[in-house]
C-alpha cells in the first residue's frame, strides 16, 4: 500500500488547510480550517466532511490562525474524539479561539433563523457549538520545537519554528509505507517573513521526499523594509488620519496583528511622534489572546518595549463589553479603533465600518492580505458602496492600505524557504494560494533548474496523490468536487450583488428615457436566456468583476 495524500482545503485558496495522509497503519490530518471568502468557498463549511471523521486517527496542527483550526469542533460535533498535537502557545491560543469561533457560529445561526422565520422558513443549525469546541480543548496534546513525537503507528513528527505567529510551526513528517521505508513529507504550515518584532525567522531540515509550501504572496514582493521603516509608515498613516479629523478605523486579526500593532503604537506614542485621543483594541478574543503573549512573553525576540509596557500603556483601552464596544459609535474623531476580523468578514468590525465609512474625515487602514469575496476585498477594491448586515453602506472615508503588517513570507522569501527545504525527491506542493500566485512561484521555482515541471504541482480542492519514495505514483482528481473551481476567486454571489449596485446607480443617473430603454434592453436579454439554457443546463457564464458588494 502507497501512502496518499489528499487535499481538502487550501487548494486554490488561501482558508480551509486541511491535508489527509493515508496510510498502512491508518490516516491523519493536518490542520482542519475553517473557509473564508466569498458565499461559495464559505458554503464549503456547511458540505459535508469528505471523509469519515471517525477514521482519522490524530491531528497535527501547524497554528492557531482559524484558517487552519476552525472546522475542528465540527470533528468533535460529528462524534471524532482522537487527539490534536500542537505547541503549548498554540494550546494556549485554541483556549479562546475555538470558543470564539463557536460563539460566531451561534450568532449567525440565530440571525438567520430570524431571517428565516420572518419568511416561515426552517430554523438553521449552527455549523458547530459552545460544547462542541469546549470537547475539542479536551483533546490538545502538546510538543516541543525540534522533539520528535509519535502520535500514531508508523508515523512520527517534528514541530520546527515558522516565524509566522506565535506558536506557530511547520511540521516534518514521517510516515512508512507498506514496506516499512518512511516517506518524509514537510508541511510548511504558515511562513513568516524576515523582518517581524516577536520571532527568529523560519527553520527546519533539508532533503524530503515531498514538501508542502504555502504560496499566499508567490509572484508578489513586499518593498524592502525593517521594522523602524514600517514603523514609520504607520505614524505617517496614523498623523494623515488624525489631521483629516475623523477616526481611524484598522480591521485586525485577534491573533498576533493585534498585538504587533499595539506594540507599534505603544513605540510611537512613547516617543512623542504620535498623539492620538483614544486607542482602542475592541475585540474580547484580542484581550484574551494577548494574556498568552505576555505568558509567553520570553521566547519573543528582543523588542523596543517590555510585556508589561506593551500589554499596559495607559493610552490604550482594550474592551470585551458588547456595551463599551457600542459606546464607541459616539466618538466622532481622534480614535483610533482596531476590531477584528482583519479580512472584515465577522465580529465587532462590521459594525465600527457600518458606522465610520459613511463619514468623509473617517479613515479606513487595512494591514494584511484580503482574501477574495470578503468585505474587506471589497473595500479595498474601491466600491463606492459595500452591504453590511443587509444594509447598503456608502463608502466615503479614505480607504488605505499597508502592507508591512503580512505574517506571510513574500515570493522572494518563500522562495528562500524552499531553497532550505530542498532536495524534494519526489513533489513540491504549493498549497494555500489563488491560482495566479501559485502559477507565479511555480514559474520561478523552475526557472532554478533545481525541479523538474512535473515535480511542482498545484493540486486542486480535493485531489489525492499516491506517494511512494521514488516519486508519485499517481495523481487523482475526485469523482465529483464539492464546488465549481470557477466559483474560488469570485463567486456569482459577488457578481449578483455588484451588478444590482451598479444597475441602481446607473439608473439614478440616467434620464427617464434612457432608464426605460436600459430595463428594456436587460428583460429582453432574460427572455433570451430563458429561451436558450446555456450547456450543462446552468446559466451563462458571467466574467468576474471587482465586487462591491457583500453578500451576507
Amino acid at each position: 500500500m502507497t501512502v496518499t495524500l489528499h487535499f481538502h482545503g487550501a487548494a486554490g485558496t488561501v482558508t480551509g488547510s486541511c491535508y489527509r495522509v493515508v496510510h498502512p497503519g491508518g490516516q491523519f490530518l493536518v490542520d482542519c480550517g475553517l473557509f473564508q471568502g466569498n458565499k461559495s468557498v464559505r458554503e464549503l463549511n456547511l458540505k459535508p466532511t469528505p471523509f469519515d471523521p471517525k477514521s482519522i486517527d490524530f491531528l497535527l496542527l501547524t497554528h492557531a490562525h482559524i484558517d487552519h483550526v476552525g472546522l475542528t469542533p465540527k470533528l468533535y460535533a460529528q462524534g471524532w474524539r482522537g487527539p490534536m498535537w500542537m505547541t503549548a502557545p498554540t494550546a494556549g491560543l485554541l483556549e479562546y479561539m475555538l470558543p470564539d469561533g463557536a460563539g460566531i457560529q451561534e450568532s449567525e445561526a440565530e440571525r438567520e433563523t430570524r431571517k428565516r422565520s420572518r419568511r416561515g422558513d426552517e430554523p438553521v443549525k449552527p455549523l458547530y457549538t459552545m460544547a462542541d469546541a469546549e470537547e475539542a480543548l479536551e483533546h490538545r496534546r502538546t510538543c516541543n520545537y525540534e522533539e520528535w513525537i509519535e502520535p500514531g503507528p508508523g508515523v512520527r513528527a517534528r514541530y520546527w519554528n515558522a516565524g509566522h505567529i506565535i506558536g506557530s510551526a511547520s511540521i516534518e513528517v514521517e510516515v512508512k509505507d507498506s514496506n516499512g521505508k518512511p516517506v518524509r513529507l514537510m508541511f510548511s504550515g504558515d511562513i513568516g517573513p524576515d523582518e517581524k518584532v516577536f520571532y527568529k525567522e523560519p527553520e527546519g531540515p533539508s532533503g524530503f521526499d515531498y514538501i508542502l509550501s504555502e504560496s499566499t504572496y508567490g509572484g508578489r514582493e513586499r518593498p524592502p523594509y525593517t521594522l523602524e521603516t514600517r514603523r514609520e509608515a504607520l505614524r505617517t498613516e496614523i498623523q494623515d488620519a488624525m489631521h483629516r479629523g475623523g477616526n481611524l478605523i484598522i480591521p485586525t486579526f485577534a491573533v498576533e496583528r493585534s498585538q504587533e500593532l499595539l506594540h507599534d503604537i505603544g513605540v510611537l506614542i512613547k516617543s512623542g511622534e504620535i498623539d492620538p485621543r483614544l486607542v482602542v483594541l475592541d475585540s474580547p478574543l484580542a484581550s484574551k489572546v494577548t494574556g498568552v503573549y505576555r505568558k509567553y512573553a520570553k521566547m519573543f525576540e528582543d523588542t523596543e518595549l517590555t510585556a508589561d509596557e506593551l500589554f499596559n500603556d495607559e493610552r490604550f483601552r482594550i474592551i470585551e463589553a458588547v456595551e463599551d464596544s457600542k459606546a464607541l459609535n459616539q466618538v466622532k474623531g481622534g480614535a483610533i479603533i482596531m476590531s477584528a476580523s482583519g479580512m472584515a468578514d465577522a465580529g465587532r468590525i462590521k459594525h465600527h465600518l457600518r458606522n465610520n465609512l459613511i463619514r468623509a474625515n473617517a479613515t479606513v487602514l487595512f494591514v494584511g492580505y484580503q482574501a477574495p469575496g470578503t468585505l474587506g476585498q471589497i473595500i479595498l477594491s474601491g466600491a463606492r458602496e459595500v452591504r453590511i448586515h443587509g444594509t447598503l453602506v456608502p463608502v466615503r472615508a479614505t480607504i488605505r492600505s499597508l502592507g508591512n503588517y503580512s505574517a506571510h513570507a513574500d515570493h522572494s522569501e518563500l522562495m528562500d524557504w524552499i531553497a532550505h527545504r530542498l532536495p524534494a525527491h519526489g513533489a513540491l506542493f504549493l498549497t494555500h494560494g489563488e491560482d495566479e500566485e501559485r502559477h507565479a512561484l511555480r514559474e520561478a521555482l523552475l526557472q532554478t533548474g533545481k525541479l523538474g515541471g512535473d515535480q511542482v504541482i498545484m493540486p486542486q480542492l480535493d485531489d489525492y496523490f499516491e506517494l511512494t519514495v521514488s516519486g508519485v505514483a499517481a495523481a487523482k482528481a475526485p469523482p465529483a468536487r464539492r464546488v465549481d473551481l470557477r466559483q474560488l476567486p469570485s463567486d456569482w454571489h459577488n457578481v449578483f450583488s455588484d451588478f444590482t449596485i451598479r444597475l441602481s446607480q446607473r439608473l439614478h443617473e440616467l434620464p427617464d428615457a434612457d432608464k426605460l430603454e436600459l430595463m428594456t434592453a436587460l428583460q429582453a436579454r432574460l427572455s433570451d436566456l430563458g429561451a436558450k439554457p446555456s450547456p450543462r443546463g446552468h446559466p451563462t457564464p458571467v466574467t468576474p468583476v471587482e465586487t462591491s458588494g457583500y453578500d451576507e
